[in-house]
């Protein structure tokens, strides 16, 4: 029979807390030091954006589903002096067309539309040559639509909006190539698929956003920017540089077009849509791989483009990316699914280049788990 003396155990275990302790603060000092050593790199590579009277930049870390590095340096609103925080709100450009393809994939899986859908199908009106340009076409910048911006006059001060677009669109008589056969950057694209959500759900662009996408996956502070309909809460202002310094420069005459860049987000936000690609909260998982995939022109010519996202092959791994530029502001995405890693950067000015650091940064950490 075994016997113990009344106390021992107690006594062993005071003898061992100590130890614990002990390994377990040696432990984090080398996982903090891991850390903070990628810190301070990061810092260093974003100190430009946290400089004296400067605008800034909001930088996020994940990796498996977990932030490690969220940051913001420099200043939202130079006239006030309101530093950049998590919940500053940048606009995020053309990173906006990730979620503008996000509505089109959820209506098609609501049997809405179709991706071979032509675009007679949602505005009759339209010029002849608009029955030979699908949805995917739309998606994945095949569509040869003339650039909208090139209709403007040079003379227009007011701003136009995605309807603007389709109304300069009417006055067209044909495509820079037959849809299907080039690949080239589309903004036109991108806001009449902000029309098409409009058409297939009976709802508004920005409406359609908020009650499918930003308030089921908690996104409270993101919007579609309208003027004089919507208010950013805590948004950051855009700048450019001049010999004197930054100064304002945060719209455009193209800044109310909504299907190719006129989303608002900030780094709290980013975050709950970056997990949410991971899962099917909001389409399926065969879905997303396919957005996530090279699409391909009618010769079955593979271009480096899915579902408004880029994709490319970095540190010997298939990925998609997005940036986002525009008045006063340049941002990046830069996800790694197969390692559950993402960086994203947000800034408000018109310099830099954030996808160049967001990949340093990424080398940083996979290169780590690499090794």
């Amino acid at each position: 029979m075994n016997m113990t003396v009344p106390g021992s155990v107690s006594r062993s275990a005071t003898l061992m807390r100590p130890i614990l302790v002990l390994i377990f603060c040696l432990l984090s000092r080398a996982s903090a030091a891991t850390v903070d050593g990628h810190a301070a790199a990061i810092d260093s590579l974003l100190a430009a954006y946290d400089s004296t009277h400067a605008p800034g930049a909001s930088v996020v870390v994940i990796k498996d589903g977990k932030v490690i590095l969220k940051k913001g340096y420099g200043y939202e609103h130079l006239e006030t002096g309101r530093r950049v925080i998590p919940s500053t709100n940048f606009r995020l450009a053309s990173m906006t067309k990730q979620f503008t393809a996000m509505c089109i994939m959820m209506l098609r899986e609501q049997g809405k539309l179709a991706y071979a859908d032509p675009l007679s199908r949602f505005f009759p009106e339209f010029p002849a040559y608009g029955k030979a340009i699908t949805v995917r076409h739309l998606l994945t910048h095949t569509s040869g639509l003339i650039d909208y911006e090139s209709l403007i006059p040079d003379s227009q001060t007011v701003q136009i909006n995605d309807r603007g677009v389709l109304s300069l669109l009417l006055r067209t008589d044909s495509t820079y190539f037959p849809p299907g056969t080039k690949y080239l950057y589309s903004n036109t694209g991108y806001a009449m698929l902000a029309l098409i959500v409009e058409q297939a759900s009976g709802e508004s662009f920005a409406a359609y956003l908020q009650k499918h996408i930003f308030h089921p996956l908690g996104m409270n502070s993101t919007l579609a920017y309208e003027r004089g309909i919507s208010e950013v809460p805590e948004r950051a202002y855009g700048y450019t540089r001049t010999d004197s310094g930054f100064v304002f420069a945060d719209q455009s005459v193209t800044s109310a077009v909504l299907g190719d860049g006129g989303i608002y987000s900030n780094a709290d936000d980013m975050v709950l849509w970056d997990r949410s690609l991971y899962t099917h909260a909001l389409v399926s998982l065969t879905s997303l791989e396919e957005a996530f995939t090279d699409a391909a022109l009618t010769d079955g010519t593979p271009i480096d483009y899915g579902y408004g996202w880029h994709t490319e092959t970095f540190l010997g791994m298939k990925h998609p990316f997005h940036t986002g530029s525009t008045r006063g502001f340049r941002n990046a995405i830069l996800r790694f699914p197969s390692k559950k890693f993402t960086v994203f950067i947000l800034t408000n000015r018109n310099e830099g280049d954030p996808i160049v650091i967001a990949k340093k940064i990424a080398e940083m950490y996979l290169l780590d788990t690499a090794r």
